[in-house]
């Protein structure tokens, strides 16, 4: 983190309980980079001053979960709810301000193979956005995308930052496999679905790469923030350089 602008001092918050064990602070109710780096820079500050009684810190799109023990605040003296107690912590934070996180230190290129049975909704795509398959591929590749958040599985990237000539919400009706690998976009995201399974994203392509591997520190091949690079590739570079999942 730098010691720029409070990135979250002049930002709307609020604050919820999730069950007896979960704090939710939401900082809005769209996807978009702003907000998302708010979500990074709380998570990162959290990480380096963990809070009282907090385990999990869960950045997500638009939203930070704090998992937490309410035995910690057994014996604060208080007779506010520990939810309570936490969630003045966490104002109080906020109201502060906390650094923007520094993005922009990693950028990751990808192998895709795009089309055919790779991504079989390539055309489909190009034909709904009124492009050529070449210049889905190129726009694809030449999006700034972030990674905001990790969902579906272990490993599982959402980035945002697609080109806005790609913009198609998900399919009316979902697959009910998805092959591991895939490399998906829908609403303005684009994802990689670690392992089969169901889903009704826009399938374009499919990487060789494994991306979450318990034998690895740490064992998610991609971090948050990074930049990501899909790099197209044909299916015999597929083929060599593809990794098997466990």
């Amino acid at each position: 983190m730098n010691s720029s602008p409070d990135a979250t001092a002049s930002s709307s918050w609020r604050i919820e309980p999730v069950g007896d064990r979960c704090l939710l602070v939401a900082f809005g109710d769209r996807v978009d980079a702003d907000v998302n780096r708010t979500v990074l820079s709380f998570t990162a500050w959290l990480l380096q001053h963990p809070l009282p009684g907090v385990v999990d810190v869960v950045p997500a799109f638009t939203t930070v979960a704090l998992h937490y023990r309410p035995e910690a605040y057994a014996g604060s003296g208080s007779t506010a709810m520990p939810f309570e107690q936490l969630a003045g912590q966490v104002q109080a934070v906020l109201a502060r301000g906390v650094p923007e996180v520094e993005l922009g230190g990693r950028t990751v290129e990808i192998p895709c193979c795009y089309g055919g049975e790779y991504g079989p909704d390539l055309e489909e795509v190009a034909q709904r956005c009124n492009l050529s398959t070449d210049e889905v591929i190129r726009l694809h590749g030449e999006s700034p995308l972030v990674v905001y958040t990790f969902y579906f599985a272990p490993g599982n990237p959402f980035a945002g930052g697609l080109d806005e000539r790609l913009a198609l919400p998900r399919r009316q009706t979902p697959r009910t496999q998805v092959p591991a690998g895939s490399v998906a976009i829908a609403n303005g995201l684009s994802t990689i679905y670690q392992l089969a399974m169901p889903g009704g994203w826009n399938l374009i392509g499919r990487t060789p790469w494994n991306l979450f591997d318990l034998k690895q520190d740490p064992p998610v091949r991609l971090q948050l923030g990074d930049r990501l690079r899909f790099v197209p590739v044909t299916p015999a570079e597929f083929d060599r350089l593809y990794e098997a999942r466990a």
